[in-house]
């Protein structure tokens, strides 16, 4: 069958042409310089509109030629009609004021095509699926021993193209106004940042079965004043400032705080919002870094965020938990069981407690500036009540983060971050010490879905503490440079 659609569209604009710029130079002699390049580019903006809506007839002769002989008529008919609605919409711009006009009905026209897909990741029901992509090179200019390097939480190797993280999302949020309480979510996680997320035999006896599962968790909203949010499964923890997606954060590489403070908890949390300005938040889980635990304790958080104002979040959490194993690997166990499950009584087993404070706010000072400060502090006994002989000291780690970013443009960022954290007894790097680092990142976005960090920090500490090319011969001090390339598709908004 002839394609007559693409002459007919042509035909039909060139009423629009000659009205618009009428006979060689008249339009230059009877309207300014800036009016013929306004024509000029309404002419430019219809040629373009012409050139999707022959796309998508040819789309719809394609399909016709699939279908019953009737089916292809009625396709065939499709071009005029299009062109017909395009003679309507050129008639508005001989209507001075009314030229604006087109491309939104020709938008319009095209969003209503039943050829039209689905938003990118998002699936009927409100479920979206979100795929993400996070590599660095980063350089450590002490030359460590094996390229590693020291106290970073993802980007562990230097002068090594590294993958930090590859990533899988299904989410489907609850939607009371869908009528729908209920939602889950599960994160999926291959890379450097699962190894130190996951796999820590200190924390847990069968780390291999959950290494790969960053979240999972199902949600339900309670129908109870304004709503009580439940979740229950295995999340991300909100302790600290920053959190597992790079696409979300300030810096490309994370804090001493992010590294010290747990990743993630297995249990049940729930949250309530009395009002626009305070939410309450209260939590039951294994322990910290447990999918499983590994004593009989369960470890409580009690928290809440205020919004005193629009521009600033402010977020309070206290955690009290029991993180020392009251059980040891045993061999002789007389009942078939899963690996990791043979197990005998430590006695006595350690009963110290873990207390964390933690607080941190973020202020929008400005549309293109935001300020943000994390305060910590941390305390651990081994023993509550130590026996005779036994050492009760506990080990602390205080301290904070500043954050500073101001977006240039729409595309580009500039983020600085200055931290110091006080470690004593070792509770965070095996030893007494006084950390301190400064990061300033560039971050630019080459696309929608598609951020470059440039990257400079430098770490310091009152110790000679890390490691360089020569073991015997460690630094006070180790400078880092960093490209990190990020990925993401998918329907999901906002913060990941």
């Amino acid at each position: 069958m002839t394609n007559r659609f693409p002459l007919l569209v042509r035909y039909a604009c060139l009423p629009v042409v000659f009205l618009l710029i009428g006979p060689r130079g008249s339009a230059q002699t009877s309207s300014s310089a800036g009016d013929v390049e306004q024509l000029r580019r309404l002419v430019f903006d219809l040629e373009r509109r012409v050139a999707v809506l022959e796309e998508q007839n040819q789309q719809l002769l394609l399909a016709g030629a699939a279908s019953s002989r009737t089916q292809s008529s009625a396709s065939a008919e499709e071009g005029p009609r299009s062109a017909a609605a395009l003679m309507l919409a050129s008639e508005e711009l001989r209507v001075p004021g009314a030229s604006s006009a087109l491309p939104a009905q020709v938008t319009a026209s095209a969003s209503a095509s039943p050829t039209t897909p689905l938003l990118p990741g998002t699936l009927p029901g409100g479920a979206t699926l979100n795929y993400y992509f996070d590599g660095y090179y980063e350089y450590n200019f002490n030359d460590p021993t094996g390229r590693v390097n020291d106290l970073r939480a993802y980007d562990v190797l230097s002068n090594v193209f590294s993958i930090n993280q590859a990533d899988f999302i299904f989410d489907l949020d609850p939607d009371l106004t869908a009528q729908r309480r209920y939602g889950f979510r599960v994160d999926l996680q291959f890379g450097q940042a699962t190894e130190t997320l996951q796999g820590n035999p200190a924390n847990e006896t069968r780390p291999e079965i959950y290494r790969n599962i960053f979240q999972a968790y199902g949600s339900y909203i309670v129908p109870a004043g304004h709503g009580i949010d439940v979740d229950f499964g295995k999340w991300a923890s909100s302790l600290g400032i920053e959190g597992n997606y790079t696409r979300d954060q300030m810096n490309y590489t994370r804090s001493f705080y992010f590294y010290f403070l747990p990743f993630y908890h297995a249990g049940i949390r729930t949250s309530y919002k009395l009002n626009d300005k305070f939410t309450a938040n209260y939590w039951m889980v294994n322990g910290t870094n447990q999918s499983e635990p590994t004593n009989g304790y369960k470890d409580e958080l009690f928290g809440f965020a205020l919004q005193p104002v629009k521009p600033v979040n402010w977020t309070f959490n206290y955690y009290n938990g029991q993180e020392h194993p009251d059980t040891v690997p045993a061999t002789n166990c007389t009942v078939p069981v899963q690996p990791g499950l043979c197990l005998a009584p430590l006695v006595p087993a350690p009963n110290g407690k873990l207390h964390i404070f933690d607080s941190y706010v973020t202020w929008q000072a400005q549309p293109k500036f935001t300020l943000a400060a994390e305060g910590d502090y941390v305390i651990e006994r081994e023993w509550a009540n130590a026996a005779p002989g036994e050492s009760s000291a506990p080990s602390h780690v205080d301290g904070g983060a500043g954050y500073a970013q101001y977006q240039l443009t729409s595309r580009t960022a500039l983020a600085a971050r200055a931290e110091y954290l006080s470690d004593r007894g070792g509770l965070f790097s095996n030893r007494t010490q006084a950390l301190k680092e400064a990061t300033g990142t560039y971050k630019y976005a080459l696309s929608d879905d598609f951020d470059a960090f440039l990257e400079y920090r430098r770490d310091w500490s009152n110790q000679l503490y890390f490691i360089t090319n020569n073991p015997a011969a460690p630094s006070s001090h180790q400078d880092t440079a960093l490209l990190g390339l990020v990925w993401w598709y998918g329907g999901k908004q906002g913060s990941w």
